[in-house]
């Protein structure tokens, strides 16, 4: 969760939090980004303390619960508490990258009918179109995009312009406002998605390039190579693949569903796994690939009746760790041990010990009461919601 609290400044609103989830962060990490949601005590007395100590409006954004009436009992927490402008992001923390999924507008609606301070939707905002048919189906006052806006700078400008044209506009931004160059290539490998989809190498150019001079040459050969594409373009042509538009016009990109994620991930796993059962059918390399390959790399042994056995994963076949507690591989281990609370020394995963720490801290947070709230005003734990 990030907080802004810039009171000097001359915008409006200063408190912001962020729901987005990190897959780095675990929940007894620090206490933000989405995982603060199920800490409702703090969260009221954090957003108390902000409405007092400020002049300025504090807004909040979060994401949902999967149900509905806990999703409404928290909005309303942070409206009685001071949040003065709302803004709902309609999946819950679980839904990130390839678990994204659609946005719930129903959870949204509800949010909107039951607080009476302004609420703002966010998920689903692909096109302008969407805007004007979120707020007809929600009723809320304003809309948030992310994803959309990345893709199309445009979006809220009702147009999709070719992506060398918002490219060339951002990175004269840049020129103005300097950067770090990592912050250039996330924008731009955003942007330019559907394009590097097709030209491929220049996805390499653009990850090696060391300047800003070197990425705004990328982005040239870029424009050159697109153009001639729409030059060739015969009229009437139909554009290939799943695409609305050509790739050279910006337009959102839209994940694969989950479960085509988990077909795809297991067919990587298998592929990758590096110990297979011998079914006799294994070719010996030739002796004079095996010298050409032993010149190359003279320490390593290219002989396939030597070749090392690894000790598999027990569940998905790739090389497990050698002191790993649980028999598992890094992936599969960090996500046993973040589901069952446990540790793990072998890959350095400390999410029990992390989460006694911050138990510890917390408590000591807890003694530590504002002059201004009494024990009388503390904040009370939230209701609890029957599903």
């Amino acid at each position: 969760m990030m907080y802004k609290t810039a009171q000097h400044h001359t915008f409006s609103k200063y408190f912001y939090m962020h729901p987005c989830k990190n897959m780095c962060l675990s929940p007894c990490s620090g206490h933000y980004g989405a995982f603060l949601q199920d800490e409702w005590v703090l969260l009221e007395k954090m957003i108390q303390l902000a409405h007092q100590k400020l002049s300025v409006p504090v807004t909040c954004k979060i994401r949902v619960f999967p149900e509905v009436e806990k999703t409404v009992a928290y909005a309303k927490l942070l409206e009685k508490a001071g949040c003065q402008l709302l803004t709902v992001h309609g999946r819950t923390k679980e839904q990130k990258g390839p678990l994204t999924g659609v946005a719930s507008w129903e959870h949204i609606k509800a949010v909107r009918d039951a607080v009476s301070i302004p609420v703002f939707a966010n998920g689903n905002i692909q096109y302008l179109s969407d805007v004007d048919r979120c707020i007809q189906e929600t009723g809320v006052q304003g809309v948030m995009s992310a994803e959309g806006n990345l893709h199309n700078p445009a979006l809220f400008e009702g147009r999709s312009p070719v992506v060398w044209e918002m490219a060339e506009e951002y990175l004269d931004l840049v020129r103005q406002y300097p950067c770090p160059l990592s912050f250039v290539r996330a924008h731009l490998f955003k942007l330019w998605h559907h394009t590097l989809q097709v030209y491929q190498e220049l996805r390499e150019d653009l990850a090696k390039a060391k300047s800003l001079e070197g990425i705004i040459a990328v982005n040239n050969e870029l424009k050159v190579k697109c153009q001639e594409e729409v030059a060739n373009k015969k009229e009437g042509d139909e554009t290939t693949g799943d695409l609305p538009f050509p790739h050279w016009i910006c337009q959102p990109y839209v994940r694969p569903p989950p479960k085509d994620v988990v077909k795809e991930e297991s067919a990587m796993r298998a592929k990758r796994a590096l110990e297979e059962e011998d079914d006799g059918n294994t070719e010996p390399i030739s002796k004079n690939k095996q010298k050409k390959k032993k010149l190359r790399n003279p320490n390593k042994s290219f002989d396939p009746s030597v070749k090392p056995k690894y000790a598999k994963c027990d569940q998905c076949g790739n090389p497990k760790g050698t002191k790993c507690v649980f028999h598992l591989c890094r992936s599969c281990c960090k996500k046993k041990a973040f589901r069952e609370m446990a540790d793990c020394a072998g890959h350095g995963l400390l999410f029990k010990t992390k989460f006694e720490r911050s138990a510890q801290c917390k408590a000591v947070q807890e003694t530590d009461v504002p002059e201004n709230l009494t024990e009388s005003k503390l904040p009370q734990p939230p209701p609890e919601i029957k599903v």
